[in-house]
């Protein structure tokens, strides 16, 4: 195993904590908005997601395997807004409500929304843990070189 291969699982952990930070993020910014029955560029609120997409890993060598590429991380790929239609809620009297007093509120369930947070908390405590196995591993083979 090669120092590159060595170290390449902070690269890879550290590209997955990067877009998970990203994703919590934008889960907190749906969350935040989920009543926001007017933004600037009119209408309500729409949900945003975020879109990852592997990396490559960029050390592949000649004598690895043909036609098998090796994963390098992860990057967010881009931020989509949803096309899922507007939740129609009955308010009579509000300033946004047709004439029969529905008004479009944003496409957010902030239940749906948490559960999307917790499992982005979990994936990026999980690639924390990878990154502190990894250093642990890393200093107990350097403890016994250097004996």
């Amino acid at each position: 195993m090669g120092i590159d291969n060595m170290f390449s699982v902070f690269d890879i952990s550290g590209s997955g904590l990067s877009a998970e930070r990203v994703r919590m993020n934008v889960i907190a910014n749906n969350i935040a908005n989920a009543n926001a029955t007017e933004t600037p560029e009119g209408g309500p609120y729409r949900r945003e997601q975020v879109e990852f997409s592997s990396l490559l890993n960029k050390t592949m060598k000649n004598s690895d395997i043909k036609g098998v590429e090796r994963l390098g991380g992860v990057k967010v790929q881009q931020i989509v807004k949803s096309t899922e239609p507007f939740n129609k809620v009955y308010i009579p009297g509000h300033p946004k409500a047709d004439a029969k007093g529905f008004v479009n509120m944003p496409n957010v369930s902030v239940m749906m929304e948490m559960v999307d947070m917790v499992t982005a908390s979990r994936a990026y405590e999980a690639n924390l843990a990878v990154i502190n196995s990894s250093k642990d591993m890393n200093n107990k083979a350097l403890s016994i070189i250097g004996k």
